[in-house]
């Protein structure tokens, strides 16, 4: 069974922010801790990307993504806000539920394997309402390391 990415339990959690750039800079933080990568060059990416539009894509959900150079297979991590942020998200709905995924520069079908994976998961009612009402982050992770499994079935 293979995975799309990689999600640890670590890179999971409920996070208190109050805008989308600090939800970026908290996003890029957590990847560079749990999977040992710059925090610098995530930030710069991550930012580039969302220059050329919102990752916002609705529902109260955003997934900042990039790709990076000497990455091994696509990682993610996972956050739910503690309140809602204003994400120039593409229904103008302020976001809650933070998905982020970088994937190796040259991962170009992987890459959008993974984002579709995600929205799909993001945009199913079910999981979503789950992830909405998850005591924590064991729960959270939970939730998502059951979906992702599934989906790699």
């Amino acid at each position: 069974m293979t995975t799309l990415f990689t999600l640890l339990p670590e890179a999971v959690g409920t996070i208190d922010a109050d805008s989308k750039q600090a939800i970026l800079t908290r996003l890029s933080e957590r990847f560079a801790k749990v999977y040992g990568l710059d925090p610098v060059l995530v930030l710069e990416r991550i930012e580039e990307r969302e220059k050329l539009g919102s990752t916002g894509f609705g529902r109260g959900v955003a997934i900042p993504h990039a790709r990076l150079p000497d990455l091994g297979r696509p990682v993610a991590v996972f956050f739910r806000l503690d309140s809602p942020v204003a994400f120039d998200a593409a229904d103008g709905m302020p976001v809650d539920m933070i998905f982020g995924l970088l994937s190796p520069e040259q991962a170009g079908a992987a890459h959008l394997h993974a984002l579709a994976a995600i929205s799909r998961m993001m945009r199913d009612e079910q999981m979503h309402a789950a992830l909405a009402e998850a005591p924590g982050a064991e729960a959270l992770y939970g939730l998502l390391a059951n979906s992702i499994d599934r989906d790699a079935a």
